[in-house]
């Protein structure tokens, strides 16, 4: 017998699978990638209270298996390659009848299933009655009710899917089948037996599920099966195109719609059995997600109150992270000193000082407010606002040629700011166009991602302090704004084609669990905190050795060494030791300027200014810039290392980057302001670029998006610049 058994978690999406995963695993669950896919993977160790252990793998959330979207192809993947002991499926139990009908395809794939119906408090709120006993009957399958997000009835639900697994173990899959009516049900069984008897895909699916995939024209099920025996399918495709062809002369329809209905028929008959009683009242209720919904999706008052809730996430972000943001900056501050203090003089004192905490510690002074950020963003998640703000938002997005579940893309890439553009990419999979989908992943690196809050918060409070909230709130919909536009114009010429419709659901509204706004938090806030101490500490380190060589010439040290003894033996007299201390101080600065001008990134940086001061940007800014299109997080390390490089304090003090910045002559509001929309719209970082060119499988549309948002950002910051000068 199996010490550890494994087990999949199924579910539709706002089905609570992801909450119940969660709670089962907690914080021992294993975040990554499935191998060569960019679908996230997640799994973990589950104990039950007996001891019995449990591997739990989190399926990507799906409707089906019918392989329309990429994560259904994972899903039934992952089924059938890895074959768990059992399968636990999360269904939504206010929406029985369609959460159903992916139980029904794993019924007919045959593996052991075991049923959850989760949200069992708002199935009865609304009136639904189910026996439990009754729909375990029909279907033949444990039935469990259960709570996700307070805990109640999951170690129930884990004992019958351990309990179904080891009653299963050791026996073949057992599928289920369904009749699909008498214009199918003869070529299914024509095909499904001579697929027995050729043995086609025998070790991975069952062979009816291989027929039914043939009549559902499954191109992935299909070209496997065309690759150990192409003449047999070229036969079963023949005879789909005349049953095809057939239906729709008699009924106008296509065999995938009548399997479909033949499967909604199934569930509706067992619903019907006894299974789902609803109480004689059911018309008087009105659901609170339905009277909610009336005002927050409201046509004029919906978007209002949207823009004014994104607008407090900003204002409770600055108000409440203020202070552990100072916490933070004293800390580096005091790991800045201590180094100071406490090395000698040399390139190793410069990379730790300059290289590392300049560089990383500027990043990680954000991670307060960025925390506070994810934590208010989770909120919207896990309480089903985000779905009611897509919902609104699809009117404006047809009128700019981008579909209403491109709105999703857009809120995880930074829509709401702190998102990650690479999520956002991934995201845009569930688009069925192409040339939607692309016009969406050419766009979601415009939002204001996770990685371009520290440029904004750093800047939005040196010169606008009294209004960061609303400096970060207006470039948010700056992102949106030239989004839309960029997509209107990309939809117009480039990637012309039609609209296609959207459907979504819309999940009951939900109050959210403190475990799941943790573990969410927590999660984002770690992947930031580790991209800072690893492509951020690295990054910073290349830069800080870019900044720091070559070395000045012998000859010009010599220089400023003679230049040092005359300043001293000017001033040698004790009353003027103040001014020999500032000649010194100046002799310095202009000796680290020089150094720094002299680097290899200095020399890139001068090559640059003359392009980049119609927008107002500096040398050094051109550096951190470059920077950027590694990690956008880089500028402000980069900003850090340049400064403290390049900088030398009258006073023998160490001022942070703010204060550098607010000292320095060469930035005013406008600058500052150009700078952030040129941060906000240039390049895609470098892993979002990756994952552009995995989505579109070509490089020509990442060089295309690398290029094309560089020049709309560039051109928008001259813009900003100027009329900000004019306005200010």
């Amino acid at each position: 017998m199996k010490t550890s058994l494994v087990a999949a978690l199924a579910g539709n999406p706002n089905s609570g699978k992801t909450t119940a995963f969660n709670a089962f695993t907690g914080a021992h669950q294993h975040v990554g990638n499935y191998p060569g896919i960019t679908v996230e993977r997640k799994e973990g160790p589950v104990t039950l209270a007996d001891g019995e252990t449990l591997h739990l793998i989190d399926l990507p959330g799906v409707y089906s298996l019918s392989a329309y979207t990429q994560e259904e192809t994972v899903a039934r993947q992952v089924l059938a390659s890895e074959r768990p002991d059992v399968v636990i499926d999360i269904l939504n139990a206010g929406a029985l009848e369609r959460n159903l009908y992916l139980a029904i395809q794993l019924l007919e794939l045959g593996i052991p299933l075991v049923l959850g119906l989760n949200m069992m408090d708002e199935a009865r709120d609304h009136g639904v009655i189910i026996d439990m006993a009754r729909l375990s009957e029909r279907l033949g399958v444990p039935v469990r009710p259960a709570v996700a997000r307070t805990g109640y009835g999951l170690p129930e639900l884990l004992r019958a899917a351990v309990d179904e697994a080891r009653k299963r173990e050791g026996q073949p899959w057992k599928p289920l089948n369904i009749s699909y009516g008498p214009d199918l049900d003869p070529v299914l069984t024509s095909i499904q037996r001579r697929v027995e008897e050729a043995r086609l895909l025998a070790d991975v699916y069952p062979p009816r599920w291989v027929a039914l995939k043939f009549l559902e024209q499954d191109r992935e099920i299909i070209a496997q099966a065309r690759e150990q025996a192409p003449q047999l399918c070229a036969e079963f495709e023949a005879q789909v195109k005349e049953v095809a062809a057939h239906l729709h002369a008699t009924l106008n329809t296509s065999p995938e719609g009548v399997i479909a209905d033949y499967r909604y028929g199934a569930i509706s008959s067992i619903l019907r059995d006894g299974v789902l009683v609803r109480q004689e009242d059911r018309h008087a209720r009105r659901a609170l997600s339905d009277r909610m919904d009336k005002v927050l999706t409201h046509g004029l008052l919906g978007p209002l109150i949207m823009l004014l809730i994104l607008y407090l996430i900003y204002q409770v972000t600055f108000t409440l992270g203020e202070w552990p943001m100072e916490l933070v900056t004293a800390f580096f501050g005091f790991l800045r000193d201590l180094a100071e203090n406490s090395m000698s003089d040399g390139v190793l004192k410069s990379m730790v000082i300059s290289g590392i905490i300049d560089g990383v510690g500027g990043v990680m002074s954000f991670v307060p407010l960025i925390m506070i950020m994810f934590l208010l963003i989770a909120i919207l998640e896990d309480s089903g606002y985000m779905a009611r703000m897509a919902y609104m938002l699809d009117r404006i997005f047809r009128v700019f040629g981008l579909h209403g579940a491109s709105v999703m893309p857009f809120i995880v890439g930074g829509g709401i700011a702190g998102g990650c553009a690479v999520p956002g990419v991934l995201a845009a999979r569930t688009l069925r166009s192409p040339r939607e989908k692309l016009a969406t992943l050419l766009t979601v690196p415009f939002m204001a991602c996770g990685a371009k809050l520290p440029v904004f918060i750093l800047f939005a409070g040196v010169f606008f302090p009294a209004h960061q909230a609303m400096v970060i709130f207006g470039l948010t919909l700056t992102g949106w704004i030239v989004a839309m536009l960029c997509a209107r114009l990309l939809r117009s010429t480039v990637i012309r084609g039609p609209a296609t419709p959207f459907v979504m659901e819309l999940p009951p509204y939900r109050f959210p669990t403190l475990q799941g706004l943790c573990i969410h938090t927590l999660e984002r806030t770690w992947e930031y905190f580790k991209k800072a101490w690893t492509v951020i500490l690295a990054v910073s380190i290349v830069f800080w050795a870019a900044m720091t060589y070559p070395r000045l010439p012998d000859a010009t040290l010599a220089d400023f060494a003679a230049r040092q003894t005359a300043v001293e033996a000017l001033y040698s007299a004790p009353e003027q030791a103040a001014a020999l201390a500032e000649a010194k101080a100046d002799l310095a600065h202009e000796q680290a300027t020089l150094a720094l001008r002299h680097t290899i990134a200095g020399r890139v940086g001068l090559a640059l200014e003359p392009l980049t001061q119609a927008a107002g940007f500096d040398w050094r800014t051109d550096i951190a810039l470059i920077g950027g299109f590694a990690a956008k997080e880089v500028i402000v390390a980069t900003m850090g290392t340049a400064y403290s490089l390049g900088e030398i304090d009258a006073e023998g003090e160490n001022p942070q980057l703010a204060e550098r910045i607010r000292d320095d002559h060469r930035w005013n509001p406008a600058t500052a302001l150009a700078l952030l929309v040129f941060v906000l719209l240039y390049a895609p970082c470098l892993v979002t670029l990756v994952a552009i060119r995995h989505e579109t499988g070509s490089w020509r549309w990442p060089l295309f998006s690398l290029i094309f948002n560089t020049l709309v950002a560039y051109t928008m910051a001259v813009i900003v610049r100027h009329a900000a000068a004019f306005l200010l």
